[in-house]
């Protein structure tokens, strides 16, 4: 998080159908290969989510894709540099929650996240679970919050770091349940693991692809999936919503997006180059490996989706009062 304040002082839902036939040239794009930008390190879920769209993608438009990491300032850098490309569908952008929290905790940006970008598609959604640790006498989230609630001020929790998806989830559980509790930032989901293994923190959320093995192991307990639906992999864990916490839903995401200004057409013709990509069985397969949910939205769709996110997340960064440091 202190590289992202640092680097930001300098910086300028549709159900998959049959696969779509080949689009025709949309004023003959594409012409020439596709970037494909992730603004996070090389192995991430959005990084992940680049490499296995852009092969299939490449197949129905005709010309490579390559992906390119840029990483820093908490996607900014990335995101910066695409903004700037021109708005002809060649330069493209696959990006997460920081799409819409970065404009509430980076100043110094020289580029609006808001006006910047015509989004293309919602592309996956990932979901989270809230687990703990067997040390913690509740089997069930009613016997958890209210074990939590006698020993206000005493307890903490983990998160992935400050304004990621994991922390966000926990504020928002926290106070939808009226528990006083410590939030513990750590460098990314996988150092949370150790201390919450070993009950020195008491909760925190993790994303289907790493908490659902370690339920189902017995070595976490799940007690509650922070999305609108259940988990195909752990069917018997019941949704924030249905447990009586309806706003405490915080679901990651990954959307792909175009510098302002391209050509509807254009944006026409790449979303149906992802939706060709996530109709392919090897890559549904692997994002469900992973946890993650394939959408493949409209352009329109996806504005909607992205704008609504920023607003409520804006909202919250702000009630919660939440920085980067």
């Amino acid at each position: 998080m202190t590289r992202r304040r640092a680097f930001a002082a300098g910086l300028g839902a549709a159900a998959l159908g049959p696969r779509p036939p080949a689009a025709q040239p949309a004023g003959g794009f594409p012409s020439r290969p596709i970037r494909l930008v992730s603004p996070y390190p090389p192995g991430g879920g959005t990084d992940t989510t680049a490499r296995l769209i852009g092969p299939p993608m490449s197949e129905f438009l005709g010309q490579p894709i390559v992906v390119e990491n840029r990483p820093g300032a908490g996607g900014a850098i990335g995101a910066g540099h695409v903004a700037e490309q021109p708005p002809d569908g060649h330069t493209l952008l696959v990006d997460s929650l920081g799409h819409v929290v970065n404009p509430h905790l980076l100043r110094g940006l020289r580029f609006d996240y808001a006006v910047a970008f015509a989004p293309v598609s919602l592309v996956t959604v990932l979901r989270q679970i809230l687990v703990v640790p067997p040390s913690v006498p509740a089997g069930i989230l009613a016997e958890f919050v209210a074990w939590a609630k006698a020993r206000p001020g005493r307890l903490s929790w983990g998160s992935s770091g400050n304004a990621t998806g994991s922390h966000l989830a926990g504020v928002l559980f926290t106070r939808a349940a009226g528990l006083d509790m410590t939030h513990v930032p750590y460098r990314g989901g996988s150092a949370v693991l150790p201390d919450l293994l070993a009950g020195n923190i008491v909760f925190a959320f993790a994303t289907v692809s790493v908490g659902s093995q370690l339920v189902r192991d017995g070595r976490l307990k799940g007690l509650a999936i922070a999305s609108r639906e259940r988990v195909a992999s752990l069917p018997g864990i019941a949704t924030m919503a249905e447990l009586g916490f309806p706003m405490a839903d915080m679901d990651e995401w990954n959307v792909l997006t175009s510098p302002a200004g391209t050509p509807p057409a254009v944006l026409a013709r790449l979303h149906q180059a992802v939706r060709h990509a996530l109709a392919q069985p090897h890559v549904r397969d692997r994002f469900a490996q992973i946890g993650a949910v394939t959408v493949g939205s409209s352009p329109e769709e996806a504005a909607r989706f992205v704008a609504e996110r920023r607003e409520a997340l804006g909202r919250l960064v702000r009630e919660a009062h939440i920085t980067i440091e």
